[in-house]
């Protein structure tokens, strides 16, 4: 996969997915095995962690979804974008930005910083 379709893949078929085991299959094929994905709440490392923090964040808004927001933006190995949560049709309730490092086809970090536009 891309640097770019592996930050999409980040957002919506990971943190975005609602369905587990949808969910699980794009964790191991998007990720590397010792991933280390970091937010301003905590730092985790690993699939299982990774999968168990998109389904505490999904759990707790249950009415909200994810959209990109705005393009991808890629050099080299990195890659980010901009995303908003809220509820589906609504103006976002947050919203953010999602950097990647890829290694191998696979992300090796993820950094979620929260924005205020």
């Amino acid at each position: 996969m891309t640097v770019e379709e592996l930050v999409h893949a980040n957002l919506m078929q990971v943190f975005g997915e609602r369905d587990p085991e949808r969910r699980w299959a794009s964790v191991v094929r998007v990720y590397a095995p010792d991933v280390v994905f970091a937010d301003p709440e905590e730092s985790v490392v690993g699939h299982r962690a990774l999968n168990d923090k998109a389904q505490r964040l999904l759990d707790a808004s249950p009415s909200f979804v994810f959209s990109p927001g705005g393009e991808v933006q890629v050099v080299q190995d990195l890659g980010h974008l901009a995303w908003q949560f809220g509820p589906e049709g609504e103006a976002p309730v947050v919203r953010g930005v999602d950097i990647v490092l890829v290694a191998d086809g696979v992300i090796t970090k993820v950094w979620t910083m929260l924005t205020t536009s």
